[in-house]
């Protein structure tokens, strides 16, 4: 049985939240065997915002893979929700590709469990190949600039992330615009 650990940023985790968290998150258990759920735990972060809006994240780490899916709504309910379906996605294109990749070997087997297609129709296999196909490469010179250049340069081309060279420590670094309009900044080593 999968194990969590269910925290609030201002919100208090009433025990109704906890069960609906619990219920829903617990529907993919179907996806994995016994061995590999038992030792699993669903860390489950949740954060209300000024604005009433709510944030709901969900880290999964098993020994094969790391489900991670984050989810903005105004009904925490509703984004709980959301979240199962994006983990189910990924689990689905996960298995697909590891199907596809490994077909004639075993360990595929011991690692999903096994499901019956014709009793639950949400568990169809994506046949799709899941390439990604890199459609246009750029090359360019990095620039020295301190990290608020760096915004400037980033904001006036119109992009989400830049990357340059820091003026003082000769590193490459990657600004980035953040979801809630802040800005971050990724410091290569």
């Amino acid at each position: 049985m999968l194990n969590f650990n269910i925290r609030g940023e201002n919100i208090e985790v009433t025990p109704a939240i906890r069960e609906h968290v619990e219920k829903k998150v617990q529907k993919l258990e179907r996806y994995f065997t016994e061995e590999t759920i038992e030792t699993a735990t669903a860390n489950v972060n949740m954060k209300v915002y000024n604005d009433k809006q709510t944030k709901v994240e969900v880290t999964i780490p098993m020994k094969n893979l790391t489900l991670r899916a984050e989810e903005r709504h105004n009904d925490l309910y509703a984004a709980i929700d959301l979240i199962v379906d994006k983990l189910e996605r990924q689990i689905r294109k996960y298995k697909t590709k590891v199907n596809r990749k490994f077909r004639e070997r075993e360990g595929v087997a011991a690692f999903f469990a096994s499901v019956n297609k014709s009793e639950d129709k949400s568990v169809e296999v994506l046949e799709e190949d899941h390439e990604f196909p890199i459609v246009r490469t750029k090359q360019f010179d990095l620039k020295p600039m301190d990290q608020e250049e760096a915004i400037l340069q980033m904001n006036m081309l119109g992009h989400n992330f830049f990357i340059f060279t820091d003026a003082e420590s000769d590193g490459t670094h990657i600004v980035y615009k953040r979801k809630d309009g802040k800005y971050g900044l990724i410091e290569t080593n």
